[in-house]
C-alpha cells in the first residue's frame, strides 16, 4: 500500500474526511494518514481502541512514536493517560491495551533512526510550558534528535505569526481549537504535512489552538 507516500507533496486531512478501517485485531481501528507497506509499514495513523481491547505483543522493528489523545492507554510497562507522549525505539516490544473508556492514539511507525535509542514517556499535562519564538506562542519540547524536532505549541487567541520556511518539512496535528494559515482553516483533529522548503503564515482566531508539531524529518532522500 502507498498512501500519501510522496513526501514532496502537501497533504491535509480534516475530520470530515476520516475513514476508519478495521485492523486485524478485533476492537482496534485505524485512520491511515500516510503509509508505505502493508501490515508492517512506515505509517502515520490515528488508532482507535474499543474499551478494554488489546493488541498482540509485538516488537518495534522501526520504532514507535505515540501521543495519547483520548482515554487511557497501557502496556506491561505502565499506564498512560490522555496527554502522554511515548517513544519506543527500535528493538523494544510491548503488549498494548486500552482502559475502560477505550483510547485514541496518534501513532508513527518505522520512522526512527537506528541511533535514536532513548525511550521516552512524557506526561504533557504536568510538563511546564516555555515562551515561544513569537508573541502569543508557548512551546513544550518533547524530542530532538539529528535535526528532527517534536513539540507541542500553544497559540493564544488572535495570534498572527510570521511567514516561515519548513526546512526538512513540518507535520502538524491539531489537538485543540482551530489552526489557520493562508491556505485554509484546520479544526481539532486535522493533520497537515508540509514538505521541505514549503512556506506558510500560521494564525489563530478567537478559539486559539494547541498543536503537535514535528519538523526536520522530511528532508529529501
Amino acid at each position: 500500500m502507498r498512501l500519501n507516500a510522496d513526501f514532496s507533496e502537501r497533504v491535509v486531512m480534516t475530520p470530515d474526511a476520516y475513514h476508519w478501517v478495521d485492523s486485524p485485531t478485533l476492537g482496534v481501528q485505524r485512520m491511515m494518514l500516510d503509509r508505505i507497506g502493508e501490515e508492517v509499514a512506515r505509517a502515520t495513523s490515528l488508532v482507535r481502541y474499543a474499551p478494554d481491547s488489546r493488541f498482540p505483543a509485538h516488537e518495534h522493528g522501526g520504532g514507535e512514536e505515540l501521543l495519547v489523545l483520548e482515554g487511557e492507554f497501557a502496556d506491561e510497562h505502565g499506564i498512560y493517560p490522555a496527554g502522554t507522549y511515548l517513544r519506543n525505539p527500535i528493538g523494544t516490544s510491548h503488549a498494548p491495551r486500552a482502559g475502560r473508556q477505550g483510547t485514541l492514539l496518534f501513532v508513527k511507525l518505522h520512522q526512527f533512526s537506528p541511533r535514536d535509542t532513548a525511550r521516552k514517556v512524557i506526561d504533557t499535562q504536568a510538563r511546564p510550558w516555555q515562551s515561544g519564538p513569537e508573541e502569543g506562542l508557548m512551546t513544550m519540547p518533547l524530542h530532538d534528535f539529528d535535526g528532527e524536532h517534536v513539540a507541542l505549541v500553544k497559540y493564544a487567541p488572535d495570534t498572527l505569526c510570521e511567514l516561515h520556511i519548513h526546512r526538512g518539512g513540518e507535520e502538524i496535528l491539531v489537538l485543540e481549537g482551530t489552526y489557520h494559515d493562508e491556505h485554509g482553516a484546520y479544526p481539532k483533529g486535522s493533520w497537515l504535512r508540509n514538505p521541505h522548503q514549503s512556506t506558510h503564515t500560521p494564525f489563530t482566531e478567537e478559539d486559539g489552538a494547541l498543536v503537535y508539531v514535528k519538523s526536520g524529518h522530511l528532508m529529501p532522500g
